[in-house]
C-alpha cells in the first residue's frame, strides 16, 4: 500500500468509517487516478469535473454510484490532503429516480436457492433470505457468530458499526450444520479459497453478488436479482406476515424508520387492506343506460 493510500485509510479509520466504506472510497480514488494516469494528489478540480462527466456519460453509472465516487474524492481532498480549494458543491449530481425495489415471490426464491451451483452457495442464499443481511455482513460472518443455544446470529459491526442479533430458525440451523459438516470452515463462515499468510480470509462482497447472479441465471429468473433483492423480499414478506415496521427496522439494521417504510408500498397485505373506490359504487350490470321508464326522473 502506498503512503498516500495509507494516509487516507488512517483518516477513514480515525472517523470510524465501516470497512465496506473504506474499501469503496479507496477503490474510487484508485479508479480516478487510473483514468488520468497520475497520482491523485497531482490532480485538481478540473480533473474531478471531467471524471464526473466520464462516469455519467461514458460509464453510465447509476446516480447513487456517482454520488459515492464524488464523496470519496471529497474525503480524499478535504480530509486526507487538507485541500479546501476544491469546491465540490459546484459539482451537480444527477437526480436519483425513485424506484421500488424488486421483490421475489416465495416460489421465485425457491427457484433461486435451488439454482445455486454448490452447497456453499446454496447456504449463502438461504442465510441472505432468512436474515435480510447485507452482502458485506454475510461475507464477514464468523463461525462463532452462530449461536445455536440462543438460536441467534450475531452481526458484528454492521453498517454504521452497529451490532445486532437476528433470530435463527431450526430450518436455517440445520442448513448451516449440513454446510459446516461438509466445508469445515474454521474462522469465517464462508471463507475465501485464497489464504493470506496461511490465514483464512472472508469472501469478498463481490463474490456474494456473483453467487446470487449466477443462481438467478441457472434458475431462469428474468428479474434483475442481486443480494439486496433477497433482503427486500425478506422484509416485504415479514410485513405481509404481520410483523410491525419497528421490528423490521431493527432486523434490517436501519437507523431511520423512513428507510423501512418503503416496504409498505410492496406489501400485498397493505395494498389489499385499502378499499378500492371502484368497489364502493354500484353499476348497471347489463351495461345499458337506464330508459326513461326505468328512471322516471
Amino acid at each position: 500500500m502506498t503512503p498516500l493510500r495509507q494516509r487516507m485509510v488512517d483518516e477513514l479509520l480515525r472517523r470510524n468509517y465501516s470497512q465496506a466504506t473504506i474499501e469503496s472510497y479507496i477503490l474510487a480514488v484508485k479508479d480516478f487516478a487510473a483514468y488520468f494516469g497520475k497520482s491523485p494528489d497531482l490532480l485538481g478540480a478540473e480533473e474531478v469535473r471531467r471524471y464526473q462527466l466520464h462516469l455519467v456519460n461514458e460509464k453510465r453509472l447509476a446516480p447513487n454510484t456517482v454520488k459515492v465516487r464524488m464523496s470519496a474524492l471529497r474525503f480524499f481532498y478535504w480530509r486526507t490532503l487538507k485541500r479546501r480549494d476544491l469546491h465540490f458543491d459546484d459539482l451537480p449530481l444527477t437526480k436519483t429516480p425513485v424506484k421500488l425495489p424488486v421483490v421475489l415471490s416465495p416460489e421465485e426464491v425457491t427457484r433461486l436457492i435451488e439454482g445455486a451451483s454448490s452447497l456453499k452457495h446454496r447456504t449463502m442464499l438461504m442465510v441472505l433470505y432468512a436474515t435480510g443481511l447485507r452482502r458485506a455482513e454475510l461475507a464477514r460472518l464468523k463461525v462463532s457468530d452462530i449461536d445455536s443455544k440462543c438460536m441467534v446470529i450475531h452481526i458484528r459491526q454492521g453498517k454504521g458499526r452497529r451490532d445486532r442479533d437476528l433470530p435463527m430458525t431450526p430450518k436455517l440451523l440445520e442448513a448451516l450444520r449440513e454446510y459446516w459438516r461438509s466445508a469445515r470452515p474454521a474462522v469465517y463462515l464462508f471463507p475465501s479459497p485464497r489464504k493470506v499468510d496461511g490465514q483464512e480470509r472472508p469472501i469478498s462482497s463481490k463474490t456474494v453478488w456473483h453467487t446470487c447472479h449466477e443462481a438467478a441465471v441457472r434458475a431462469g429468473l428474468t428479474k434483475a436479482i442481486h443480494p439486496h433483492t433477497l433482503r427486500h423480499s425478506f422484509a416485504t414478506q415479514l410485513l405481509d406476515s404481520g410483523a410491525d415496521l419497528r421490528t423490521i427496522q431493527y432486523l434490517l439494521g436501519h437507523t431511520s424508520l423512513k428507510h423501512t417504510e418503503v416496504y409498505t408500498h410492496l406489501s400485498q397485505r397493505h395494498m389489499r387492506a385499502a378499499a378500492n373506490p371502484l368497489d364502493q359504487i354500484t353499476l348497471n350490470t347489463d351495461g345499458r343506460k337506464p330508459s326513461s321508464e326505468e328512471n322516471p326522473s
